[in-house]
C-alpha cells in the first residue's frame, strides 16, 4: 500500500484498518476504524482533508479527492464520508459530504458541495451534482439524480448488513497480508 505524506499531513489510519497494498492514501486523510480501501483506488489529500468514517468501505477503482480553496471558491470543499457507507466500484467522489449508513452505486460520480444525508441509496451510473443535497431515507437514480421513491425497510437493514460483510471481509485481507507490500 502506498500511504503517502504530504506537507506535513500523513495518512492516519484507525485500528483494524485495510488499505490493500495497490492503493493509494495520500495528505491530510483520516480513516476509521474498520474500514477497508480496496484494489487501485486513490484517496489524495492533498490540498484539503478527508475524513473517512468507521466500518465504511471504498471498492475498487474508486477515486477520492477534494476541492482547494482559493479565488473561485475560497473556503473550498474537503470530502467528508460517515459511517457504514459502502462506496461500490469506480465511484468518484468529489469535494463533497456524506452522511451515515449510505449506498453509493457502482460508476457514481458525486460533485463538489454535494451533500448525501444519513440512509440513501444512490442508484449505479448515477450524477450528484455540484450542491445538490439528497434527502434522508430515499433512493436516487439518474444522470442528473432524482428522487426515485422512499427506501424500505429491507433496504435500509441493508446498510448495517453490508458494512458488517466487508468488515469481516477485510479482516480476511488483512490475515493474508494484502495490505503489505510485495
Amino acid at each position: 500500500m502506498a500511504i503517502r505524506s504530504f506537507h506535513n499531513h500523513t495518512p492516519k489510519l484507525g485500528d483494524r484498518t485495510f488499505v490493500d497494498r495497490s492503493a493509494v492514501v495520500l495528505g491530510d486523510v483520516e480513516i476509521g476504524a474498520d474500514s477497508s480501501v480496496w484494489p487501485l483506488t486513490v484517496i489524495r489529500g492533498d490540498m484539503h482533508r478527508i475524513r473517512i468514517g468507521a466500518r465504511t468501505s471504498v471498492q475498487d477503482g474508486s477515486v477520492l479527492h477534494i476541492t482547494h480553496a482559493g479565488p473561485f471558491n475560497p473556503d473550498g470543499f474537503p470530502l467528508l464520508i460517515g459511517d457504514e457507507v459502502t462506496i461500490g466500484h469506480k465511484v468518484m467522489l468529489h469535494g463533497c459530504t456524506l452522511g451515515n449508513r449510505i449506498l453509493v452505486g457502482m460508476g457514481s460520480t458525486l460533485m463538489d458541495g454535494a451533500v448525501v444525508e444519513d440512509e440513501v441509496i444512490i442508484g449505479a451510473g448515477s450524477l450528484v451534482p455540484p450542491g445538490k443535497r439528497l434527502e434522508s431515507g430515499f433512493l436516487y437514480v439518474g444522470s442528473p439524480v432524482k428522487q426515485a421513491r422512499a427506501l424500505t425497510e429491507k433496504e435500509r437493514a441493508f446498510f448495517s448488513y453490508s458494512a458488517g460483510n466487508y468488515v469481516k471481509l477485510k479482516d480476511q485481507h488483512l490475515a493474508a497480508g494484502y495490505h503489505l507490500p510485495e
